[in-house]
């Protein structure tokens, strides 16, 4: 199955938070379900600047001391890709705006990310959604 690497506290809130938007320099043509993998990076400096944001449009995010990482943690549906200069929501001004929809968590499942998007074999996903 498809999957996309993303940092945290970004990869939680896409999954618990209803982050509906992905901020990527580069546009997707795919549409359908992904699976979100919080990357094993985030330095404090990042996470503080997502703190920031996040509580600008109240919500709040857990310590980054608790939130996984170097896991496959959900599934969420692409629908829809667009340019946009502008900030609205979740989305930043001068980005391709991956709109996303129902966010689904999944048994997290210990993975290596990658850049772009990937493959993560299915028999680790099926047993990750059955349980």
């Amino acid at each position: 199955m498809k999957a996309l690497s993303v940092r945290q506290p970004w990869a939680w809130a896409i999954i618990y938070a209803l982050k509906n938007i992905e901020n990527r320099g580069w546009p997707i043509h795919y549409r359908g379900d992904i699976l979100i993998h919080a990357a094993k990076t985030c330095t404090k400096k990042e996470y503080q600047s997502a703190k920031e944001f996040c509580q600008g449009i109240e919500v709040i995010i857990p310590e980054l001391i608790s939130l996984r990482r170097g896991q496959v943690i959900g599934i969420v549906t692409i629908v829809d890709c667009k340019f946009s200069q502008v900030a609205s929501g979740w989305g930043m001004p001068g980005q391709y705006h991956w709109k996303l929809e129902n966010p689904r968590e999944i048994i997290p499942i210990p993975y290596i990310g990658r850049l772009g998007i990937f493959e993560v074999p299915d028999d680790l996903v099926r047993s990750a959604i059955a349980s």
